[in-house]
């Protein structure tokens, strides 16, 4: 149940880039910007305020085997909330957590289904694995099962060539992402190589993950068509330990990785000049902790992105694009609150003052 008391948020309100507030109130765990009316039990809280952040690129339920017991995914979708990430998109699960729904002190939760593979082809025990005929079914499938989104894994290591690769013929992108969409569904996929990209978009894919394989031939493919992408650059920084782990066996795989994480920066500003909407996502759960939005946002400063760009990418803009609220009127009381003003330095972003879920302080 949201708390009967009644909050006041004073000092600076970032309802939107451009929309700055004075105030709002909380009023049965819902935003409002209308003193209410005989108000007796008022509680406080003054600072920068700023939207529930969006952590759109992680995965409760899965640990670094598979799937995880309830506890553990309690644990991890609880570190977000400490860090101030209130909204998730759940990038493909082998786990059932829509137990979370019914937990009004956990976060929000936008499920993409689980993983879908070719066989051998990604991490075990994470994806349904299967070849190109089934890959329409359980598109369809994942598609019921998620919330709007459905998430396939785009390329990984051919352990015939020894190096990344594309794991699904173009005819059959196409038809699983035309079933998606016909259900509702949008389609993301995993894709750290370049050789997937051009068939992806060209089938009407809405979103790649990573995109670290994006070149001066594919941005302009993708700012044409509207694609999304979610470079996980937190992730990407452990290539480098990837590529030294698996250099005695595929040292063609290996220096791809370093490559590919070499020019991850120049690629992340690449997609943004070019006006490819960019959204922060840190890839936590499997061996990734979860709780480091901060620092994704950070990461996209130093790739080049503008601080309030960066920002919205976690927040306002995060939230239009996966058709959640933010600090709109009569919207839930998800917001997070600062010492600090973000836009001028968002490592401020590390440190939550204040947050509200659902019209509760919860830290």
């Amino acid at each position: 149940m949201s708390d009967p008391t009644v909050l006041h948020v004073k000092g600076r309100v970032l309802a939107g880039p451009d929309d700055i507030r004075d105030e709002l109130w909380v009023v049965g765990g819902r935003i409002s910007y209308e003193r209410p009316a005989g108000a007796r039990d008022v509680r406080t809280v003054e600072g920068w305020a700023l939207p529930g952040l969006v952590d759109a690129h992680c995965h409760v339920g899965l640990g670094t085997h598979g799937p995880v017991p309830e506890d553990v995914a309690e644990k991890q979708a609880l570190t977000d909330r400490e860090a101030g990430t209130l909204l998730l998109r759940d990038a493909g699960s082998p786990s059932d957590t829509r137990w979370t729904d019914d937990r009004e002190d956990l976060p929000k939760i936008i499920r993409a289904g689980r993983h879908i593979a070719r066989t051998r082809r990604y991490i075990r025990d994470f994806a349904h694995e299967i070849e190109p005929e089934d890959l329409v079914a359980y598109v369809a499938q994942e598609a019921r099962r998620g919330d709007g989104w459905v998430k396939l894994v785009g390329d990984w290591i051919d352990r015939g060539t020894g190096d990344l690769s594309a794991c699904w013929p173009r005819d059959a992108v196409e038809a699983a992402i035309a079933e998606a969409h016909r259900l509702g569904a949008r389609v993301t996929a995993h894709c750290f190589a370049e050789d997937s990209l051009r068939d992806l978009v060209e089938a009407g894919i809405d979103c790649v993950e990573h995109a670290t394989g994006l070149t001066e031939d594919t941005v302009p493919l993708f700012a044409e068509h509207g694609v999304a992408i979610v470079p996980t650059l937190v992730n990407i920084a452990t290539f480098p330990r990837l590529a030294d782990g698996g250099e005695a066996k595929f040292p063609q795989w290996s220096a791809h990785m370093r490559r590919l994480y070499e020019r991850r920066y120049d690629t992340v500003r690449a997609a943004y000049d070019a006006g490819i909407p960019v959204y922060v996502g840190t890839d936590a759960g499997g061996s990734l902790a979860h709780g480091l939005v901060a620092g994704e946002v950070a990461e996209l400063v130093r790739a080049g992105i503008p601080p309030v760009e960066a920002l919205s990418a976690t927040t306002w803009g995060a939230r239009r694009w996966l058709g959640r609220p933010g600090l709109d009127e009569g919207a839930p009381a998800d917001l997070v609150v600062y010492e600090g003003d973000p836009r001028a330095d968002v490592r401020v972003l590390a440190d939550p003052r204040r947050v509200v879920l659902n019209g509760r302080i919860v830290s």
